[in-house]
């Protein structure tokens, strides 16, 4: 009598198996989302940062802040500091040019070149 044997694979066909997800925490998926809403980078910077795909740091950020956006405000300060500091640099430039054209300014008392 003929034993049944297993049936194999023959080696050219590979089994491919399913991806296992990653399983995050609550405490993981809300302190990523409330760190991309405090700083204010980009979602797939954060993401990558991370280790994550940018879609579930957005979906968790949905299901956790709902339609909160990134905070923007330092940019807004860091823009108004920017503008005060080239405001001021011009002023100094501005000064250095005038400065530059009375030193470079023949003054009236100098002696003129005799004519031949």
């Amino acid at each position: 009598m003929k034993q049944k044997t297993k049936t194999e694979m023959p080696p050219s066909v590979t089994v491919r198996t399913a991806p296992q997800t990653k399983r995050y925490d609550e405490a993981f998926k809300q302190a990523a989302v409330a760190n991309w809403i405090k700083t204010g980078q980009s979602g797939t910077r954060i993401a990558a940062e991370l280790g994550i795909s940018y879609l579930s740091l957005k979906e968790w950020k949905r299901r956790y802040y709902g339609e909160a956006t990134p905070e923007r405000d330092d940019l807004a300060a860091e823009n108004r500091a920017l503008k005060a500091e080239l405001a001021r640099v011009r002023e100094q430039r501005d000064i250095l040019k005038k400065t530059l054209g009375i030193v470079t300014e023949p003054s009236s008392s100098a002696t003129k070149p005799l004519k031949a």
